[in-house]
């Protein structure tokens, strides 16, 4: 049987998806480039968001067409939109032959294997989704990175959020498995492990051995091959002295602050349940920059809450103009299901939401800018994403992930993905950059 795996969503969702893949290979099954040549399709959707679940719905109905067309046999959903609204799916949507949430991994492969339509979503309770423990990861591409989960779920109450009801409460993954799936990585080509959760520095909280996210950067940084490792996903209220050392000590993990603020006021952060304030968000800050002056740090905001004044705003505008962060992302305020925040007073009418967005990227913008300009004559460590030997490449310096932040166009010779070059900045093209390799700089 070929299957098709149409992947949605952040990278720990893409992550699950490799696993559904694996076991999939592991029954016999064939994976293919596109659902045109398969036999079997699954959506792994996303319901984060209503905008991602919107993209999933299309994608999903935009697939059904093409199997009425008879380009494939069945159509599956999974992860979290089926997580959530499996069964919601499969009755409105006749498209479907079922719906799987997390973790149903021999169930999902039992259906493509047998060509079943099921008339209810097959899903775990949540507190039991255990499927972390690493046997087999497919790996699909050439790219010099992968990410990696060390945890699911999440323990946080913030009132704006769905993801403890479809991920469950915390669970850390052992270390043993992690350090398994970084290795086997590594021997299939991948320098740089980027590491995903629902939190990262929540890591070994419920591990029994006393494991921590310290002492897993420490193990993983003994991987052979692996040179870069980044984090993603650090919560402001857990971050530690100890951990803020270690990312800017020069070591394998970079020092790049993944912090999704979410806001400054501490009125808006007490709605949002945030669990800290402007005071201890600021205390961190500092804390970074006094530690190392080049750490990169990229956060991400909510504007349009539940409540939030022109005055509340007007703080977190002051708040970014003058702090310069340097990679910020904003999505305006979605009320989510069976969240407190989506029933909370005085919403916002979306179109507030929209110019409050529109102004904060825009001032983000020229930040960004700025900086770029400011690199210019620079030399910085560049990884090459995308590369065939020749000299053009593209890549990304310490300080950018790949997928979300900006890009490096490199000149020069034999540009290798993979390799890892200085490279002098020569000029900044909007987000982005361009650069030449310098000699003998392959690392």
């Amino acid at each position: 049987m070929k299957f098709y795996i149409h992947k949605l969503g952040c990278p720990k969702n893409d992550v699950d998806a490799d696993y559904i893949t694996a076991r999939l290979i592991a029954s016999g099954h064939q994976p293919v480039s596109s659902p045109d040549r398969a036999d079997s399709v699954i959506v792994n959707t996303c319901g984060f968001i209503l905008p991602a679940k919107e993209e999933s719905i299309d994608e999903i109905l935009a697939l059904g067409k093409q199997k009425k067309e008879g380009k494939f046999s069945t159509l599956y959903a999974a992860g979290c939109l089926a997580q959530r609204y499996g069964d919601d799916l499969l009755a409105e949507m006749p498209e479907l032959d079922g719906a799987f949430g997390h973790g149903v991994l021999d169930e999902l492969t039992s259906a493509v294997s047998d060509s079943k339509r099921l008339k209810e979503c097959v899903r775990i309770e949540t507190c039991k989704l255990d499927y972390l423990d690493w046997t087999n990861r497919f790996i699909s591409d050439q790219l010099p990175y992968s990410y990696v989960k060390i945890s699911d779920g999440c323990n946080r109450t913030c009132s704006f959020c769905a993801i403890p009801g479809i991920r469950g409460a915390y669970r850390s993954r052992p270390v043993d498995s992690i350090i398994n799936e970084a290795r086997f990585l590594a021997e299939n080509g991948k320098k740089e492990l980027i590491l995903v959760s629902q939190e990262a520095t929540l890591y070994g909280y419920d591990l029994k051995d006393g494991s921590n996210l310290l002492n897993l950067l420490e193990q993983l940084e003994k991987v052979a091959c692996v040179e870069w490792i980044r984090l993603l996903y650090l919560h402001p209220a857990q971050m530690s002295p100890e951990l803020i050392g270690h990312m800017t000590s020069g070591s394998k993990t970079l020092s790049y602050f993944d912090l999704p603020l979410q806001h400054i006021n501490d009125d808006i952060l007490s709605g949002m349940q945030r669990q800290t304030s402007r005071r201890q968000i600021e205390g961190v800050l500092d804390s970074i920059r006094s530690a190392d002056r080049e750490a990169i740090i990229r956060t991400a905001f909510i504007v349009g809450f539940p409540g939030e004044t022109d005055r509340q705003f007007e703080d977190l505008t002051d708040f970014v103009e003058r702090f310069q962060f340097d990679r910020l992302g904003v999505f305006t305020f979605s009320p989510e299901d069976d969240t407190p925040a989506a029933v909370m007073g005085r919403q916002l009418p979306e179109e507030v939401k929209m110019a409050r967005m529109d102004e904060l990227m825009s001032l983000q913008q020229e930040i960004a800018f700025a900086k770029n300009n400011s690199l210019i004559g620079s030399v910085k460590e560049v990884i090459i994403d995308s590369g065939s030997g020749g000299d053009s490449a593209v890549g990304r310096t310490r300080g950018d992930c790949p997928e979300i932040d900006q890009q490096v166009f490199v000149s020069g010779d034999n540009l290798m993905i993979g390799d890892i070059h200085r490279v002098t900045i020569e000029a900044a093209d909007g987000y982005d950059l361009r650069g030449t390799m310098n000699r003998e700089s392959k690392k």
